[in-house]
């Protein structure tokens, strides 16, 4: 059975469209509530992050879940109530607040320990990042997409043409929006925050999702010049079917990898893992519905047009 893509492009562009107009929404929403389109983790912003877990090993440690308001009147008398607190799996404790010098950091935690419980001292973890540091890392994580982008016109503007290259581009930053909007969601409603992996992340995401679409487009390139009579919405839709199998196999191999890695790598890398299963499905997605289709549409618009058609 072959997929006809190009009888439905306008219903692939509305779900892409719709998907990412709700990402943008949840990104107002947030930045209207904490200043940001999404909720930054301590690599970005600076500060001191303490993970606590109750020792539930200890008799009556555990008999009553974490209370938010319990952990804030700690913070209050610490001069430091406007930090971020998380309770999690009900006797984890993540508290998230400015850089806090050693002597402050243990008192703090003595007095958690004194008026909350007993906290398991293999399971806790201390961060300090600087404001300046956090501000770098995101300023260099921004410039490599940047460039990232600008490489990959070159090399498909070089490889193919310039409309190739475009559609190609299109595609990369819907799969980005895509993770993007879908965190902005996660951290709104979960709290979810994004660090370094996460900009990592969407670098990845790009170099998987153009080498999808590059697969597609030289099927394309070559079945234009081995059918110049056929019309481009039949080449388009038999290199989609030709590569068709290509493409499932090797996103599902992926995810199958990434699944595993976010059910059992471990917090540090479970939302890493999350973004990539986002951007990957996506960028499947986006090679063959999206830049495979606005390439057919924009070559019928230019059909009477030889020179916009010729290929090189």
């Amino acid at each position: 059975m072959s997929l006809s893509v190009i009888k439905h492009e306008r219903f692939w562009w509305t779900v892409s469209i719709v998907v990412t107009i709700a990402g943008i929404l949840a990104m107002v929403i947030s930045f209207v509530q904490i200043q940001s389109p999404l909720r930054p983790a301590l690599d970005f912003i600076g500060g001191t992050r303490l993970q606590l877990e109750l020792d539930c090993t200890i008799s009556n440690n555990c008999q009553q879940p974490i209370s938010v308001e319990a952990v804030r009147e700690i913070l209050n008398a610490q001069n430091i109530g406007d930090s971020s607190i998380q309770v999690i799996d009900q006797y984890g404790l993540s508290i998230r607040s400015k850089s806090l010098e050693p002597e402050q950091r243990q008192k703090l935690q003595d007095q958690l320990s004194e008026k909350i419980g007993k906290f398991d001292a293999q399971k806790t973890q201390i961060d300090s990042v600087g404001p300046t540091v956090g501000k770098e890392l995101l300023n260099s994580g921004i410039i490599a997409l940047i460039v990232a982008f600008f490489g990959i016109v070159v090399y498909l503007s070089l490889r193919f043409q310039l409309d190739y290259a475009v559609f190609a581009v299109i595609a990369l930053l819907h799969d980005v929006m895509i993770t993007v909007s879908v965190f902005a969601v996660l951290g709104l409603v979960l709290g979810v925050e994004i660090d370094s992996l996460f900009l990592v992340s969407l670098l990845t995401i790009i170099g998987f999702s153009v080498n999808d679409t590059v697969v597609i487009y030289d099927r394309i390139r070559e079945n234009i010049k081995n059918n110049p009579e056929e019309s481009i919405n039949q080449i388009v839709d038999d290199s989609i079917n030709q590569t068709l199998g290509r493409s499932i196999n090797t996103t599902l191999t992926v995810l199958l990898t990434l699944v595993a890695i976010f059910l059992f790598g471990g917090e540090t890398l479970k939302y890493f893992a999350l973004s990539l299963i986002i951007g990957f499905a996506s960028g499947a997605y986006s090679s063959i519905f999206i830049a495979s289709t606005l390439l057919a549409w924009w070559r019928r618009r230019n059909e009477n047009n030889p020179l916009k058609l010729k290929e090189s």
